[in-house]
């Protein structure tokens, strides 16, 4: 199925999701929590995955995606028609692990804001999860680091340090931009400092896509295995596996509401 093929029967309201594994992570419950929200059926259009960079292409268990700035979701948005848009940007901390400066970070985001603003009617930021990342030790940071970012070797001084100034950046921006800012809670993680608690994610997406809504009381999604499981077998765009390129038309899904994914 093309988008142009579809086009016609796209959804009349839109969410843009910018963000990496606690996206994927919680898959099935960002997209009920966003139709919750936002409403149903939804053109629900993402650059996501595990390890994802808002400005550079990453490479994790020999999947390769481009950087968000890079992918075709721009192009995807400039060619449907407008429609009442919610929009997120989160998991922006991971370029941090790719050794990308607080200023640089900040550079791609607002080059993303500067795209949504005209098409996007609320756009919500979430902010970096300092209080869980000021907790860390030094054995912990090394764990994560290892298991997360492999080729990473960015010291955990450094890597706070970029934290907190790359978080000033985003408060001002959110500022600036009139966005909605999120501030992710200590409760939400454990162990690992940066991807939300599986027991937590109901509330925790609850909590940051109410923000499209604040006046509008919104129910928690709920947990399926199976739902995420099906989501996860949707593929992007375009992407490299084991050094072998994979091409996905896009919407890739229609699901039973009538909604319909797009990844890029």
């Amino acid at each position: 199925m093309t988008m142009e093929s579809s086009a016609g029967k796209l959804p009349n309201r839109r969410v843009v999701l910018l963000g990496a594994s606690n996206i994927v992570r919680s898959l099935s419950i960002v997209f009920d929590s966003a139709r919750n929200t936002w409403g149903s059926p939804l053109d629900i259009v993402a650059a996501t995955g595990h390890g994802r960079s808002y400005g550079m292409s990453s490479r994790v268990l020999g999947r390769t995606l481009p950087g968000i700035l890079q992918s075709g979701l721009w192009n995807a948005l400039a060619t449907r028609p407008p429609v009442p848009t919610a929009a997120l940007l989160t998991d922006i901390g991971n370029d941090i692990l790719y050794g990308a400066s607080a200023e640089q970070i900040t550079r791609w985001v607002e080059r993303c804001l500067i795209q949504l603003k005209p098409i996007a009617q609320q756009i919500t930021i979430t902010q970096l999860p300092l209080a869980s990342l000021e907790e860390l030790g030094a054995i912990r940071f090394l764990a994560m680091r290892t298991i997360l970012f492999p080729q990473s070797r960015l010291t955990l001084n450094s890597a706070l340090s970029t934290a907190r100034a790359l978080n000033a950046n985003l408060i001002d921006l959110a500022q600036q931009y009139n966005l909605n800012v999120v501030e992710p809670a200590l409760h939400w993680y454990g162990i690992d400092p940066i991807h939300i608690k599986r027991g937590q994610q109901p509330h925790a997406w609850q909590q940051i896509l109410q923000s499209w809504t604040p006046d509008q009381e919104t129910a928690a999604a709920r947990h399926s295995s199976l739902r995420w499981a099906s989501l996860r077998r949707i593929r992007p765009q375009t992407r490299h596996l084991f050094g072998h390129q994979q091409q996905q038309e896009q919407p890739a899904r229609q699901l039973s509401d009538g909604s319909f994914v797009s990844l890029y």
